[in-house]
């Protein structure tokens, strides 16, 4: 790695966290089972966070560093300041390693995707504002006629930072003082934070697409613009969904549900419209991003689905904080993010890395059959753990908690030997590319 550009680097903080994420899910899942499991050492309570932490981590840094990549290195771009963005790695590194030990150590401050101690917030803030400066400083006035992939990069970066405040509002007395307006503002910043993040990962999808077919049409024709406005009001006002059980308006939650279900039903037709374009040649030189993303396809069929189910007000009261929306979630963050994240490590590797042996890419492959067939038994025992505690909670069930959950004790085995293959997939991919990054050379440099 000595000597690599520093996107390089953000790369390896995602894989290595993407690492940390199966690790702390798969120890979290065992405490499902063996109750005991690392009791008074890495309780429940700090696994989540750890397991959620590292997700996001995975998501926000291999986002970041393929941009920084694709721009510098592909692209040819000049960055304002490389410096910037090497800082921005500094910080975002030790960042993270302080939250990790203030999760071990059981020093909280936070909610959901935010618990750690609020005053990590600054360098994360500090880090989003340099990237934004780096960003918009070096494409505004160098790069005219800008594809919607740049649209959705730029504009990610700025509604990451406004949506990461927003979701600390809850600190002001003006908001926390008022329970539903607490309430309703901060699960909205969460909703958007996601689809925030959801900018930058389907800017680079559509930025593959172009790259892989060899078309710049991709990304500039009306469909594709009309998927980013589309995307804009998403984020802006799909969140309401988030939201049922506070009383509001009636057309706020009908808005919001069909804004809601149109975005992934626009990347579909894109995807699948580029797919079927695609010539035979291109097809077998990136067939390993291709595989990736043709996968993220049809996980956003099936979340799609999911999504329909739980944002249907009436569904929604019974699925809501049950294993249901946790496969929503999942299946939305490691089905189509990571999939489509491994689309563009392996687009970055296998272009740079054509030397590759044929076993590595057989790897490779096998790795990706493992990740969507595991991913698929996981995700349908978390749905069905979700339909049995709907069943007990609504439907009359004169079982307590504890008794309940130990007829689900069977699925709970199910579930943790679903995860660990799951985990093992995904860690023998994050193996293979952390091999590229500290083996190969490919002259890229800071």
């Amino acid at each position: 790695m000595k000597g690599r550009h520093f996107s390089y680097y953000f790369l390896a903080l995602g894989l290595i966290s993407l690492g940390a994420t199966v690790l702390f899910g798969f120890f979290a899942a065992l405490q499902y089972v063996i109750h005991d499991f690392l009791k008074g050492t890495l309780d429940f309570s700090q696994m989540r966070p750890l397991h959620v932490t590292s997700a996001v981590s995975w998501i926000v840094l291999t986002a970041t560093g393929g941009i920084y990549f694709y721009l510098s290195q592909r692209e040819k771009v000049q960055l304002f300041q490389p410096w910037l963005g090497k800082l921005h790695l500094a910080l975002y590194l030790i960042t993270g390693i302080c939250i990790y030990i203030t999760y071990s150590l059981g020093l909280f401050g936070g909610r959901e995707y935010f618990v750690f101690v609020p005053f990590l917030l600054i360098p994360i803030l500090l880090g989003w504002v340099l990237f934004g400066i780096n960003y918009f400083k070096s494409m505004l006035g160098s790069v005219k006629d800008w594809p919607v992939y740049y649209w959705m990069w730029g504009t990610g970066i700025c509604f990451m930072t406004f949506h990461i405040c927003e979701a600390h509002f809850w600190l002001f007395d003006f908001f926390r003082t008022d329970y539903l307006k607490d309430f309703s503002v901060t699960w909205k910043s969460y909703g958007s934070f996601v689809g925030s993040w959801n900018l930058l990962v389907y800017g680079t999808a559509i930025y593959l697409m172009a790259r892989i077919k060899g078309d710049e049409s991709v990304g500039r024709g009306k469909l594709a613009f009309f998927f980013y406005f589309l995307g804009l009001t998403n984020l802006m006002f799909g969140w309401a969904h988030h939201i049922y059980i506070v009383p509001i308006a009636k057309w706020v939650r009908y808005l919001s549900y069909l804004i809601s279900m149109t975005e992934w039903i626009i990347l579909i037709h894109i995807i699948t419209t580029w797919k079927k374009s695609l010539s035979d040649s291109s097809k077998l030189k990136h067939v390993l991003a291709m595989r990736f993303l043709i996968s993220a396809d049809y996980w956003i069929l099936g979340n799609l689905f999911l999504a329909l189910l739980i944002s249907i007000p009436a569904l929604n009261l019974y699925s809501h904080g049950t294993h249901f929306t946790v496969a929503h979630s999942m299946g939305t963050t490691i089905g189509i993010n990571t999939s489509i994240l491994f689309a563009s490590l392996s687009h970055v590797f296998y272009t740079n890395y054509n030397s590759s042996s044929s076993g590595s890419k057989a790897m490779a492959h096998w790795g990706h059959f493992l990740f969507n067939i595991s991913l698929l038994v996981f995700l349908l025992i978390l749905v069905w753990l979700g339909v049995n505690k709907s069943i007990w909670q609504y439907f009359g069930s004169d079982l307590s908690f504890s008794e309940f959950q130990d007829t689900q004790y069977s699925w709970f085995i199910l579930f943790v030997i679903a995860g660990a293959l799951l985990g093992i997939s995904i860690l023998w991919l994050v193996t293979l590319f952390l091999k590229y990054l500290f083996q190969k050379t490919d002259g890229a440099t800071s």
